[in-house]
């Protein structure tokens, strides 16, 4: 797909990796409108940075874990444009041990990582298939693959926001394609320390972190080329099969 002039919906994209998406978008023409739930200031400055390029640009405040602001969020995002592209890059990374889990804990996680992509696709996607083309790209990471202490809730809605791509591939062919896009370590969280960040960049087989632009790449890779759909692309620095000699 040709991505000059057509419109993008990038969920999470006031900063972090949602906006390096969001900005590579913008690069190759796309119009770009994103979500943000709580970071108003960051989200005015990556909509100035986006008109800055040359295309229009447009925030929509929008907690995905909401049914309704989900629907708000699709209602206001087909008003700015018909949307060729749909990714779904807007995540929580909560850690709670199993021992103090509680389904009010399980349910709020599923609803921002699970429920609100497929809400979005439930929305969205008959629009697009009327149109006749359109794609769906949804950011998962490693947890959907290799489960990690502590964040149970977390790795079971990847793994199943994982499923869903594969799944929305089939039920959507052929007009529509729908890919995802599995990162490893390419933006240090905040909370993290040196021997945090040291740790994270040595269980890669490149030995380094990566960046949001690495992540925003694939993206567009997935999203120009016509005969890629249900795959799931690791922008990981071969994190998944570097070797655990510590476990052995």
């Amino acid at each position: 797909m040709d991505l000059r002039d057509r419109v993008a919906l990038v969920t999470g994209g006031a900063h972090r990796v949602g906006k390096a998406i969001a900005l590579e978008l913008a690069r190759v023409g796309m119009h770009v409108a994103f979500s943000y739930h709580s970071s108003a200031e960051a989200a005015q400055a990556t909509q100035a940075e986006l008109s800055e390029l040359g295309v229009r640009a447009l925030a929509i405040r929008a907690d995905l874990a909401d049914e309704q602001a989900v629907a708000s969020l699709a209602v206001q995002a087909e008003a700015f444009g018909p949307l060729d592209l749909l990714v779904n890059s807007a995540a929580s990374f909560e850690r709670t041990l199993f021992a103090d889990l509680t389904l009010a804990d399980w349910d709020r996680v599923q609803a921002t990582n699970l429920r609100g992509p497929l809400a979005l696709a439930l929305t969205l996607a008959p629009r697009m298939r009327a149109r006749g083309q359109g794609v769906i790209v949804n950011i998962c990471d490693l947890s959907a693959l290799l489960p990690a202490p502590g964040y149970l809730a977390h790795g079971v809605a990847k793994a199943g926001l994982l499923a869903l791509t594969q799944s929305l591939a089939v039920e959507l062919a052929p007009e529509l394609r729908v890919n995802a896009v599995i990162p490893g370590p390419v933006v240090p969280p905040p909370s993290y320390g040196p021997a945090e960040k040291q740790a994270a960049a040595n269980a890669t087989l490149l030995r380094r972190w990566g960046r949001g632009e690495d992540v925003a790449r694939a993206v567009r890779f997935l999203a120009e080329h016509d005969y890629i759909t249900g795959e799931a692309l690791r922008v990981d620095a071969g994190q998944l099969i570097a070797p655990r000699y510590d476990a052995l």
